[in-house]
């Protein structure tokens, strides 16, 4: 028999029943497969107990996490799969029918690429992890995903070749179909792959306040087709990935200080030197401000009904609402101390002159 090389170094002729047979294989093979079962099965929980956790005490001494990350993964092997590598062996070493041993292959491949692809996806995603940032959750989640695609799509493959399909004729069969639904979702792939393009050229991410159009709000999610924003409104607004890198898109996340620039205007019969200290005037008020740096006020130009005051400051923050807070108290302030002045702001008026 094929298996015989398998078989425990007992001397037979002192064992008879050894060699008497049940189901095809004899007694011998029988207790030869239950010893290896019991070895392997024995052997991996010493390792996972033992030696492993020795393993895991070494790793987290070293400045390197690399090693704690492969240790993790160790662990994250299941249970079920290494009880099923002990039983499969243990089949291995018996004459079994050709049916059954087609379906031991066949589970032992589908678990063994199962284990691998998710032991890759952990030591891909610390690679990940290790090189982007913690906050950018939107490139992690990219990356994961293309990764994950690319796993899954090499082990269907591998399953699929060990099972006796023919890769390269199944392949070649699925090329005109495969055209024709390329064309069919010629729309859905537009969006998958602007999806890819965001993930990677990071024009904004998960979290950041956008303006597109006369739309804005702040990204919720960005999937493989759509991404989701929340709105000021509080509404949900779905947008294609396609049309979202095709237009221009203004990401307010990224910015440090806010440039503002506002126009008063005071009334002609304003005295010149209460005109001459208004930039000074509005340079206190602005500098009063915790967030807020002052650049210039001028005099810009003769209005039609005004003489109008041009100012520029910058807010050091990136959140709109404590820019409109900055906003309302410099307001506030320019209105009481106009008052307290005496300097009436202007408004649009029309004065007709009747000639006698």
């Amino acid at each position: 028999m094929e298996n015989d090389r398998y078989l425990l170094p007992l001397d037979t002729s002192k064992y008879p029943l050894l060699n008497e047979t049940l189901f095809g294989n004899t007694y011998l093979q029988y207790l030869t497969g239950i010893i290896i079962f019991l070895v392997i099965f024995i052997g991996i929980r010493i390792f996972r107990r033992i030696i492993l956790v020795r393993i895991e005490a070494l790793a987290k001494k070293t400045k390197n996490d690399l090693d704690d990350h492969v240790v993790k993964a160790t662990y994250n092997i299941s249970k079920f799969f290494t009880f099923f590598l002990a039983f499969y062996l243990m089949m291995k070493t018996l004459n079994i029918e050709g049916k059954i041993e087609n379906i031991l292959n066949a589970l032992f491949i589908i678990l063994l690429v199962y284990e691998v692809i998710k032991y890759v996806q952990m030591i891909i995603m610390y690679v990940i992890k290790k090189f982007a940032k913690e906050e950018n959750v939107t490139t992690i989640y990219g990356l994961k995903t293309v990764f994950s695609l690319v796993l899954w799509s090499v082990g269907i493959l591998v399953i699929l070749s060990n099972l006796g399909f023919n890769i390269s004729a199944l392949a070649a069969s699925l090329g005109i179909g495969g055209v024709a639904i390329a064309l069919a979702i010629q729309n859905i792939l537009g969006d998958l792959f602007a999806s890819f393009s965001i993930y990677f050229d990071k024009p904004f991410q998960i979290g950041d306040y956008i303006v597109i159009g006369s739309d804005k709000g702040t990204v919720q999610k960005i999937g493989l087709k759509t991404t989701r924003i929340k709105t000021l409104q509080g509404e949900e607004l779905v947008v294609s990935n396609k049309e979202l890198t095709s237009i221009r898109v203004q990401n307010f996340k990224k910015m440090r200080n806010r440039r503002v620039n506002f126009s008063i205007g005071v009334e002609y019969s304003t005295p010149t030197e209460k005109i001459k200290n208004i930039p000074k005037m509005i340079q206190e008020i602005i500098n009063h401000q915790e967030l807020a740096e002052f650049s210039r006020c001028h005099f810009e130009l003769f209005g039609d009904f005004s003489l109008k005051f041009e100012t520029v400051y910058f807010v050091n923050t990136s959140e709109y609402k404590k820019y409109m807070d900055i906003q309302q108290e410099i307001n506030f302030e320019i209105k009481e101390r106009f008052e307290k002045e005496k300097i009436e702001m202007a408004f649009p008026t029309q004065t007709v002159f009747v000639r006698k």
